[in-house]
């Protein structure tokens, strides 16, 4: 017993240091892409129900909670991506659109949102 509570102690640790380093792995270049996807009308459109503290990001919507503090709500940056993802998982009776499972964004577009999203 005592073995695989070390085993998965010590699994979260190198998980938690591969999501940091994706996380420092981001690069202006996605960052940009993201914050394109999350204002772009035909694609993420995030900005429709969203808030952001973004000078860009004019007349936001209040229909989903405001993005901020990302960090803090989403520790590990592979839950944010599921949310987006799929957010029925979790939300059954949300209003927010399954981006990666209807194929509204890709596996890219996904990861470029989350990591612009990081940056709040």
């Amino acid at each position: 017993m005592r073995k695989s509570i070390i085993k998965h102690a010590l699994l979260g640790l190198v998980l938690v240091g591969a999501s940091s380093m994706t996380l420092a792995a981001a690069s202006a270049d996605q960052i940009a892409k993201g914050k394109a996807l999350y204002l772009n009308k035909k694609k993420g459109n995030c900005i429709a129900c969203h808030m952001i503290p973004d000078a860009d990001a004019k007349l936001p919507g209040n229909q989903g909670p405001p993005l901020v503090a990302m960090k803090a709500r989403f520790p590990d940056p592979k839950v944010l991506r599921a949310q987006i993802w799929d957010p029925t998982v979790k939300s059954p009776s949300t209003i927010m659109p399954p981006f990666g499972r209807h194929w509204i964004l890709s596996e890219d577009e996904i990861d470029d949102i989350v990591a612009y999203l990081y940056q709040y």
